[in-house]
């Protein structure tokens, strides 16, 4: 029964790569014979279960698997994203040293660069490394006996792994670095600190309000996705952390906002005087829209890359027209890819999109805790 099962499976991962060739030669004339190509991948899945992309597969497979990525409105420079091939990387140590050159890498002292960074794949007889954060940088949220939580609420488990695995935590404000878990290959999970010099933190301000000074509000500056798969041609690269930019309504009417986030609005509305009574009013927003004012206005005063949502809208619109002139139709969650803020007035709501998932791609793993709990 193994045997069969292990044909089964090469066969699919043939059918896989065989897929992902043909899309590759024929977007990229330079990629030479497809052919021969085909003929050494199948003798190599024949011989080991699995093969290795060449560097230049590896760079057009990231970026067509941002291209394909159904919940992301900023597709349109796909092609600019920077890839780092650290195929060679197994070790823990070494994964959280390259994770905080890469976020040194894509702060660019404020100017944002999209990049990725692929770590060792998977293989048939073995899993390759696994960062348990939901991104390189994230807030703790420390939770009391009594439930409430001081921090992000969202990273309320993950905290409490990291405590179960060692961390001390931070000094307990709202906006203390996580450290990073990282499984090497054949590891356990261990627990490092991300150096001060790799997170660049903006003061959050509004333009008539000195919030950061009041409570302490800030932002991390790249939101470097590190939970999912690289999938390409069938081959997992399970760590794999990329980034591109933020779009101020990510923090502003999501991260900040939400109820089970941070839950800013009734603070933001006391702070500007705006009446809580009725919700007819509109307090909730006119609070929205003064927090995301003040998220641009920080950003901007701070000279890091941002994008807003309305310019953002424009530019999908701009990656929808330049796709199809190459033959490509764009696939598209709608619910992602309306802004959480003024939907309607930008041009991507007014539209419909299919959603089916293309390969290469990022795709989720359901993820397990070192003690087998989930912390999802």
């Amino acid at each position: 029964m193994a045997g069969r099962a292990k044909l089964r499976a090469a066969r699919e991962l043939g059918r896989k790569a065989e897929e992902f060739l043909r899309l590759y030669h024929g977007e990229e004339p330079a990629a030479g014979d497809l052919d021969s190509r085909l003929t050494a991948v199948r003798a190599e899945i024949g011989d080991t279960g699995t093969y290795q992309h060449t560097s230049a597969e590896l760079a057009f497979g990231a970026r067509v698997a941002w291209r394909n990525s159904n919940r992301c409105i900023g597709r349109l420079y796909w092609r600019s994203l920077q890839v780092r091939d650290l195929r060679h990387v197994t070790e823990a140590e070494e994964i959280a040293e390259e994770c905080a050159t890469h976020l040194r890498i894509a702060t660019n002292g404020g100017r944002i660069r999209p990049l990725i960074s692929v770590f060792a794949p998977d293989a048939p007889e073995r899993r390759g490394p696994r960062i348990r954060n939901e991104q390189l940088i994230r807030y703790a949220g420390y939770r009391a006996a009594d439930g409430t939580v001081t921090g992000d609420p969202r990273t309320a488990d993950i905290t409490g792994l990291a405590a179960r695995l060692g961390w001390s935590g931070g000094p307990r404000t709202a906006f203390d670095v996580l450290p990073l878990i990282v499984e090497g290959v054949d590891d356990k999970p261990r627990l490092f600190d991300l150096p001060s010099d790799a997170v660049l933190h903006v003061p959050l301000d509004h333009p008539e309000r000195p919030w950061s000074a009041q409570w302490g509000l800030r932002w991390h500056a790249v939101p470097a996705v590190s939970d999912m798969c690289l999938e390409i041609g069938g081959v997992c690269y399970g760590a794999a952390p990329f980034n591109g930019w933020y779009m101020g309504t990510e923090i502003g009417a999501r991260n900040l906002a939400d109820v089970d986030r941070y839950d800013l609005l009734p603070r933001v509305a006391d702070s500007l005087g705006i009446d809580t009574g009725s919700v007819r009013s509109l307090w909730k927003d006119r609070a929205l829209v003064e927090l995301n004012r003040a998220v641009l206005h920080s950003f901007d005063r701070a000279g890091v890359t941002l994008a807003d949502h309305h310019t953002e809208a424009e530019r999908f619109l701009q990656h929808l027209d330049r796709e199809r002139r190459k033959g490509r139709e764009v696939q598209a969650d709608w619910a992602w890819i309306v802004p959480p803020m003024s939907g309607a007035t930008t041009p991507v709501f007014h539209r419909t999109y299919d959603d089916r998932v293309l390969s290469p791609g990022f795709v989720r793993h359901p993820r397990e805790a070192a003690d087998g709990a989930s912390y999802a």
